[in-house]
Formats: structure tokens, C-alpha cells, sequence
């Protein structure tokens, strides 16, 4: 039986870091055997929020490779993509976008969330209509899943709705994808921050030296209301504590004793939370500099998965501007 396909990706904005790993990197890894896996390096979409900076989004394509290819994806098993060179993305996001509507795009609750983030008071264009081109994006190459967080399910609702409609219409064949849900929750920046990023100064990247992450560690939150080793502390409210549950969960049981009855102090505690994720990322800083040595590689990699890409995009949509009756 031919294995279903998975589309996932992410966008080129800088190097990626644990909580990009936590929520999507790690299972992209574990899934790569059982889904034909396509990765998108999503540089159109980078620009909806980077378009005043479209440098930053060009020298990250093949460090968000070097990432993706360093956690132990398999360039044999996965199909690494640059968005920008794909045409029938374009031109799929443009007939889609004639079956949307200002107000269904408005309406996003995660276009309204990120508009807030990033404090656009008017949006554009493109900003606005970024769920169309996602939807593109994974109907191109027939996705049948898509990895997402909760906060991505309205996106994937709104993909299905497009494909339907759009079936129903103009009697494609365009696979209807389905989500598949994170089972693990968003990693917090290091200083207790809901969202992690570059922006904001407090992400751990999987391409730190293991000096950054012990500085990195250092500064952590911990329970504010502890200010002595004498104290009992409360894990509860501890940032060092929910990186412990996310990269050393064996452990926590002994940590929460310890923590609970005042028997290890939070330098303590942060000092083995540094030893464990770099043991973790030891393996990833090794694969990183092999790539980095040989970046002609990583091109080459990127190069070949597009034309892959290529390939499927273009003749899916031949078939839909033939039964479209837009072929000339």
C-alpha cells in the first residue's frame, strides 16, 4: 500500500529552537517511516510578517534545513521544500482565494490572535490571506495530514472547507486533509513567558554552544516565592520545572520530592536541567556542523526535494485546470 502523505513545515524567520523541536521536530523524526513526509520551508509566508526584512527570510531557508536535517530527519525518507519555487502553490492559492470571503478570513480567531501579537491595527493583503495560501500549500502535493497545535485547527477547518467547495464545484479530486493534533503542548520561553521566540530574547536554539545553555538555564524563572534552599518550593509555578516535564520527565517524580521538601535548591535543579538538554542536543550539534561544513549538501537536498515537489504540483494542477477549462 502506498503511505499516506504528511505535509508539515516551518517558517524562515531564524534558526529554530526547543520549542520548535517539542511540538513539532521530534515527531516529525518518528513519523518519517510510517508517512511519505513532506517539509515546507515556507518563505512566502515569512513575508506576511518579514516583508520589511526579506534578507533575514533568504539566510534562513538552508539554516531551517540544517535544523530539520540535524534532528535526525532522513532526506531519503523526507522531502525538504523551498515554498517560493513552487508555482502551482501560487496559482492554487489564487483560484481558492475566489471562494473566500473578507469576512471568513477576518473572522479567524488565529488571524485575530496574530494580528494582536504583532499589533497590526490594518492588515494586508496577504497577512489576511495567508489561510488561503496554507491551504495550497498542503492541497498541492494531496496532503492527506497535516501536524497542527489547537491553535492551528481553524486554518485546517478553513482547508477543508476550501477543497470541498471546490470539489464540489469544479468536480476535482483534491484530497480533503485531516489534522493531527499535537499531544504536546507549547513550550514557554526560559523566562516564563507563554510564547518562546526570537523577538521576545528567551528561546533555547538547537544550535546553542552548551555555554548558552547553562547562561541560558541560569536565568530561568523559577518559584519567585522561594528565597531560600531552606523553603519548600512549589513546581507548580516553576518554568525550570515545565522544561524538566518536557526533556526530563523520568526524572520529575525525584525533582518534585526534592523540590516539595526543600532537599535540592533551584541552582541545583537548573544545573541538571543544563546537563540533560545538552545530552540531548550533543547529537544535534554534531549532525548541525557536519551540514554546516557542507552546505552544498543541505542546497543540493532543498534543490531536490523542490523538483520532487515540482513534479507532483504540476501535474495535479493540470488536472484541476482541466476540469477548471482554463487550459489553454
Amino acid at each position: 500500500m502506498m503511505k499516506k502523505r504528511i505535509l508539515t513545515g516551518d517558517r524562515p524567520t531564524g534558526r529554530l529552537h526547543l520549542g520548535h523541536y517539542v511540538g513539532s521536530l521530534k515527531s516529525r523524526v518518528e513519523l518519517q517511516d510510517e508517512y511519505e513526509e513532506f517539509i515546507l520551508i515556507a518563505d512566502v509566508q515569512a513575508l506576511t510578517t518579514h516583508f520589511e526584512h526579506p534578507e533575514l527570510i533568504h539566510d534562513s531557508i538552508y539554516q531551517v534545513a540544517i535544523d530539520n536535517l540535524s534532528v535526525g530527519l532522513d532526506p531519503e525518507k523526507t522531502t525538504i521544500i523551498q515554498q517560493s519555487m513552487i508555482p502551482s502553490i501560487a496559482e492554487l492559492t489564487m483560484f481558492y482565494s475566489m471562494l473566500v470571503t473578507v469576512s471568513q478570513l477576518s473572522h479567524n480567531p488565529t488571524i485575530k490572535t496574530e494580528a494582536r501579537n504583532y499589533g497590526y491595527k490594518d492588515m494586508t493583503y496577504g497577512f489576511l490571506g495567508y489561510p488561503v495560501s496554507q491551504s495550497a500549500d498542503i492541497t498541492f502535493c494531496n496532503a492527506h495530514l497535516v501536524p497542527v497545535g489547537e491553535d492551528q485547527i481553524p486554518h485546517i477547518e478553513m482547508t477543508r472547507k476550501i477543497v470541498r467547495k471546490f470539489n464540489d464545484l469544479y468536480h476535482t479530486e483534491i484530497v480533503e486533509p485531516e489534522y493531527k493534533l499535537s499531544s504536546v503542548g507549547r513550550l514557554c520561553g526560559i523566562d516564563g513567558n507563554a510564547k518562546m521566540g526570537k523577538s521576545l530574547g528567551n528561546a533555547i536554539y538547537l544550535s546553542d554552544s552548551p555555554e548558552e545553555i547553562v547562561k541560558k538555564v541560569k536565568s530561568g524563572v523559577t518559584d519567585t516565592n522561594r528565597i531560600s534552599v531552606k523553603i519548600p518550593g512549589n513546581p507548580d509555578v516553576c518554568t525550570i520545572y515545565k522544561y524538566h516535564q518536557a526533556f526530563n520527565a523520568e526524572e520529575c517524580p525525584n525533582i518534585t520530592s526534592m523540590c516539595k521538601n526543600a532537599q535540592i535548591g533551584c541552582v541545583a535543579c537548573k544545573k541538571l536541567l543544563a546537563e540533560k538538554l545538552n545530552s540531548i542536543l550533543d547529537p544535534i550539534r554534531e549532525k548541525r556542523a557536519y551540514y554546516e561544513s557542507h552546505i552544498d549538501e543541505v542546497k543540493e537536498i532543498v534543490s531536490e526535494g523542490t523538483k520532487k515537489a515540482n513534479a507532483i504540483g504540476n501535474e495535479n494542477i493540470a488536472k484541476i485546470k482541466e476540469k477548471m477549462h482554463v487550459v489553454m
